[in-house]
């Protein structure tokens, strides 16, 4: 069974730097494009950062110059390295990868992790 499973959230002043990752398990034949989204309290879920297997990146406007995403093909994983967090950064992060498995190609969902920017 692929399951992606996130870790590194947690509560960070203003101003200071949280890194995600994200790790995909089970029978996995190849995975295409990574990203993170998130979702804020009574808001949508909104892209965050992507990025393909060849290593191009997408970022949210209001994310740009803040946050880098990165993978590790070997490692099956995805990255986050978030810095300048501000308090609108605040919101349960999920991460998302489009993976080819004996299910064939499918989009899979993290369980999400909450990052809480705060003083």
């Amino acid at each position: 069974q692929v399951q992606l499973v996130e870790s590194g959230g947690g509560l960070v002043q203003p101003g200071g730097s949280l890194r995600l990752s994200c790790a995909a398990s089970g029978i996995i034949f190849s995975i295409d494009i990574m990203g993170w989204y998130r979702q804020a309290p009574g808001k949508q879920r909104e892209l965050v950062a992507t990025i393909t297997s060849g290593g191009t990146t997408n970022y949210a406007d209001s994310v740009k110059g803040r946050f880098t995403i990165s993978r590790d093909n070997a490692k099956k994983s995805v990255y986050l390295q978030m810095n300048s967090l501000k308090p609108e950064d605040t919101a349960v992060y999920y991460c998302n990868a489009e993976i080819v498995s004996y299910r064939g190609r499918r989009d899979y969902w993290g369980q999400g992790t909450q990052v809480t920017v705060s003083s």
